[in-house]
């Protein structure tokens, strides 16, 4: 490369073959378009729980056990709410829904459950079908009915399916759930774990279902995996729907007062087009699928994007006001906006690619995803936008579009500008004792913000039980479905905690003949914790020992083998554990005890009871606890279940977000005092302009707090975003100041850098919180806390740099020894050469 530097070299390309550089971009815009059609979609919290030890633990569960856990059944629900769910009309309406369903052609129907088949059989045990039971229905009186209902008031079967306020004496209660089972090929487990991931192949069996529960009457809510998952998925378009029209809407209205000027609002909006095209292209061909955190990556290309567009734009305005022509004017302001650019696109990058020390992969690829469209929108505003713009204004005169106003934003002598330099004034005024305050603010902000609390739940990726009603007001297509996943949560959590309530699951690796490997379990539930149901001193729990004990209690010659092998007469054996479960699963107890034995009996699963308003984390600090009093050598015991699974990505998510941060803003730190040192021969610059993004960053973290927003799968990101981004506002001024400082005394090149620059960030403020913000209109709720805390730092880091970096370069400034009242001669180094510094031309034309 020339003395001239790559700046120099990029400029000269862009003002003499402006052409030739629009059209390469447009054949590459064709290569990513490509691969649109290859975007796949990903949501739920599948993706975020998947590698995780005790969600590995899960698997094998559902793996190796039950039944229920087979790889080749799913299961539906049906929740019935009545006055009186046990009353002999309700009763049979849910065995009609129940036998209507089993006659549907296509929904695999191989099973059926429900306390009204329980009832149904008391009275008529023969009635072994869903048909012969609404016959036995039909023929009973409402007092046989009570008596049935009174009879299996001790029995699971009957009580696990019927609501918490069931009363025995009156044959009441207000809820009720029937199962219906399904084959389907290759669910893998029930399809439990395909709902939480987004694709589910119950979706289309449940949806049909609902409309076939529909014709029976009565309140009967169909509900599973399927409709999980299928409001995973709609809540990804809804939310699009919505937020994608509006952001358009208010961004293009800001970009009218800050362009003034049909072309370069064309220009500008048409390049954040392909930015977008560019970044979801790269999406498709690199194999990321589209999931619920990438909502998020089209704003932040905006926000970068149209600061850029601003800025190049203004910068070029302010050149041709100085009386340059087209080609010079863009030559000077690309010469040093590339400049700006780049380090701003450096630190960006750093901030989003920090993410890739996160243990969970959605977060890793919102990273990666979000540093290559920044890297993209770099390209394209700093080389495709400047070309296109030389291109149009040297044909401006034919184009038929007239011209409004090509004036800079914050001009000399507008009310705007008096704003703008209210920083300049502390500066002048008091800047040590300014700095001095916002240090100790940044520091109280830093340690309010350590109480941020951490959360992670399946309902945090879907839809809020009640859809704002200015939501519901909106017009077809933008109108949101109707989603009733997280109130059917609601009601079986408030309804049956007996049933639905919480559980852990201790999943025990090793030989399960070994004589003391049953004594071990059992010892396990001894003087249970806090958090665990209990009773006589002992967890409630079930696990192959339950079966057993089971067993004996109904069968003497199985209870005569037991006693046999149990050397301290605890009703556990100790020898010959082979024999007692060949005896198990040769019986009618085969099915139950394969629930918690392992076919190979190379496993075994315990699982105890959980308290309904016991905390998730507590929960898992005790699950684990009881699964290291598993003592056996020749084995290991691992806690796990759902609650176990996602207080263990509620933790990694709180460890994502600090090591993030960490990594990003000592990465930052370093990037900033290389870069300026090789720029400007001043690494000092680089702490400077650190400043004010830790004060962001801190202000960021308190409002959090302060507002109850917990660190969640979205809200991770957000701090090491607020440096990404915010890095933008400071090291525009920083760079504005530097090269006004050579030319003016301190404090006029102050002023004319927040005139200049400020005016510009002003417009890129207000345009890209608006166009974020609009993500608090988000169907899914964690969106909208993003979108908020994303459109803050962005505020914060404007005011930040407007009023806090000039007190700042001030003090800097007389650090340096230099004259505040005369210019400060540039020291060579050898940034200048390789970057494309040099004199400023005097201007030659005022085309």
């Amino acid at each position: 490369m020339s003395g001239e530097g790559v700046t120099a070299a990029v400029a000269t390309e862009i003002t003499e073959r402006p052409g030739r550089i629009v059209a390469a971009f447009l054949l590459l815009t064709l290569v990513f378009a490509g691969g649109l059609a290859n975007v796949s979609t990903a949501a739920g919290t599948e993706q975020f729980t998947s590698g995780i030890p005790a969600e590995e633990a899960l698997s094998d569960i559902q793996r190796d056990f039950g039944p229920s856990f087979a790889d080749d059944t799913g299961s539906t629900q049906l929740v019935q709410r009545d006055r009186n769910v046990l009353s002999k009309p309700a009763m049979l309406r849910m065995l009609e829904a129940q036998y209507r369903l089993q006659e549907t052609d296509g929904l695999r129907v191989v099973g059926v459950s429900s306390p009204a088949a329980t009832v149904a059989r008391t009275i008529d045990p023969n009635a072994t079908t869903t048909e012969a039971q609404i016959r036995a229905l039909e023929r009973s009186t409402p007092t046989e009915i009570d008596q049935a209902v009174r009879e299996n008031a001790d029995n699971p079967a009957f009580t696990g399916g019927v609501s918490d306020d069931f009363n025995a004496e009156s044959a009441s209660a207000s809820a009720t759930i029937g199962v219906v089972t399904h084959e389907i090929p290759g669910a893998g487990g029930g399809g439990a774990a395909a709902g939480q991931s987004g694709s589910s192949p119950l979706t289309d069996i449940q949806l049909r279902s609902q409309r076939v529960v529909d014709t029976v009457g009565g309140d009967i809510t169909v509900f599973g995996s399927g409709i999980i998952s299928a409001e995973f998925s709609s809540v990804i378009t809804d939310s699009l729907l919505i937020v994608t029209p509006a952001a358009v809407l208010l961004i293009i209205g800001f970009l009218i007062v800050a362009y003034r000027d049909l072309i370069d609002l064309l220009l500008g909006s048409f390049t954040l087009l392909l930015a977008v095209v560019w970044t979801f292209g790269f999406l498709g061909l690199a194999g990321i699928p589209f999931s619920q955190m990438m909502i998020s990556v089209p704003p932040l290309l905006l926000a970068v994007g149209i600061d850029f567009g601003i800025h190049a734009v203004n910068r070029y305005r302010e050149d041709r006001a100085e009386g340059y022509g087209v080609e010079d004017a863009m030559n000077l302001a690309v010469r040093q906006l590339l400049v700006a650019f780049f380090i701003v696109t450096g630190t960006t990058v750093i901030g989003f690619l920090a993410n890739l020390t996160s243990d969970l992969a959605p977060i890793r690829e919102f990273g990666l995803v979000a540093a290559a469209g920044i890297l993209f929108t770099f390209l394209l505003f700093g080389v495709f936008l400047p070309a296109a713009k030389v291109l149009i204004d040297q044909r401006r005169d034919v184009i038929p579009i007239p011209t409004f106003s090509q004036a800079p934003l914050g001009a000399e002598g507008t009310g705007l500008a008096s704003v703008l330099r209210v920083g300049v004034s502390v500066g002048d005024r008091a800047p040590r004792v300014f700095l001095a305050l916002v240090l100790v603010l940044t520091a109280v902000s830093g340690g309010y913000a350590a109480g941020i609390s951490t959360s992670f739940s399946q309902e945090d990726f879907l839809p809020p039980e009640e859809t704002p009603d200015y939501l519901e007001e909106l017009p077809e297509p933008f109108a949101p479905s109707d989603y009733t996943a997280v109130a059917t949560l609601n009601f079986l959590e408030e309804k049956f905690t007996a049933s639905q309530g919480g559980s852990v699951t201790v999943y025990v690796e090793g030989d399960m003949e070994d004589p003391t490997r049953l004594e071990e379990i059992h010892r396990m539930g001894k003087d249970p914790p806090s958090t665990f149901v209990s009773e006589d001193g002992r967890a409630e729990s079930r696990s192959i020992v339950t079966v057993i004990r089971q067993r004996a209690a109904s069968d003497p010659e199985f209870r005569r083998l037991v006693n046999r092998n149990d050397r301290n007469a605890n009703g556990v054996p100790d020898d010959n554990l082979g024999e007692i479960y060949d005896y198990l699963l040769s019986s009618s107890s085969r099915e139950q005890a394969l629930q918690y034995l392992a076919e190979d009996r190379r496993s075994t699963r315990v699982v105890y009871s959980t308290e309904a308003d016991a905390d998730q984390s507590a929960v898992t600090a005790d699950g684990r606890a009881v699964a290291d009093r598993y003592r056996d050598t020749s084995g290991v015991a691992v806690a796990t279940g759902g609650t176990v699974v996602f207080a263990a990505v509620s933790d990694l998510i709180f460890v994502s977000a600090v090591q993030s941060l960490a990594v990003a803003l000592s990465l930052t730190v370093v990037f900033l005092v290389v870069i300026y040192g090789v720029i400007e021969g001043l690494p000092s610059l680089g702490l400077v302009n650190t400043l004010p993004i830790i004060a962001s960053v801190a202000l960021v973290a308190a409002t959090m707090r302060l507002a109850g927003i917990a660190f969640n799968a979205f809200t991770a990101t957000i701090l090491s975003l607020t440096i990404g981004l915010g890095i933008d506002y400071s090291v525009h001024v920083v760079h504005r100041f530097i090269d006004e400082r050579g030319d003016h005394d301190l404090f006029t090149a102050l002023e004319r850098t927040v005139r200049g620059t400020g005016g510009a960030l002003l417009g890129s403020m207000l345009t890209t919180t608006t166009g974020i913000g609009v993500l608090v209109f988000s169907v899914l709720s964690i969106l909208g806390q993003f979108g908020t805390l994303t459109a803050l730092s962005i505020l914060y880091s404007f005011l930040t740099s407007m009023l806090v970096l000039p007190s700042a370069l001030v003090v800097w400034d007389s650090l340096k020894g230099h004259d505040p009242d005369r210019p400060v001669e540039a020291k060579p180094g050898l940034s200048m050469p390789f970057f494309g510094g040099g004199d400023r031309p005097e201007p030659t034309s005022a085309d």
